[in-house]
């Protein structure tokens, strides 16, 4: 059985994770717009995920008995300047991300809901992943600059990226 607290706290994060995936699919639309096919193909990629990590909550919510509340979703910015802005944008909203989960965590410690615990373990350990991904596309970023050979290289190296 998941508190009210908890359940709203839950409710707030699936709203959180489908944020992410739509931010995603907007810098995949940039992306696109701006011939760059692989950068656009990571970030489809990073959209499905978002949107698994929101479903997987849902489940959690609905296997303890609780009930799904839909949040309206945040309209994402279109326009993102640059590739390399863009990653360290993603960058950032990950970080975002880590630090909801982490009070998320820490409301289902003081609730004592250990099911809510152990799945968010589940998330913890995927947002250093998300970070760490993240935080290595803008070093590389750092690494060439922004000329367009450079930016060439990377479209095409991350979109290699399959997806899961």
């Amino acid at each position: 059985m998941l508190s009210k607290p908890l359940l709203d706290l839950l409710n707030a994060q699936i709203n959180q994770e489908l944020y992410s995936s739509y931010l995603y699919l907007a810098m995949s639309a940039y992306c696109e717009s701006n011939n760059y096919p692989g950068f656009a193909k990571w970030m489809q990629v990073q959209s499905s995920e978002e949107t698994k990590h929101a479903m997987k909550i849902y489940s959690h919510v609905h296997e303890l008995a609780g009930t799904v509340t839909l949040l309206k979703i945040d309209q994402p910015p279109a326009d993102f300047k640059s590739p390399s802005l863009l990653f360290q944008q993603a960058l950032e909203h990950e970080r975002k991300i880590s630090a909801a989960i982490t009070s998320l965590y820490e409301a289902a410690i003081k609730e004592k809901s250990y099911p809510t615990q152990i799945m968010l373990e589940w998330f913890i350990t995927e947002q250093v992943e998300e970070e760490k991904t993240a935080a290595d596309i803008v070093a590389q970023f750092k690494m060439v600059g922004d000329t367009p050979v450079s930016i060439m290289m990377m479209d095409r190296q991350l979109g290699m990226r399959s997806g899961q």
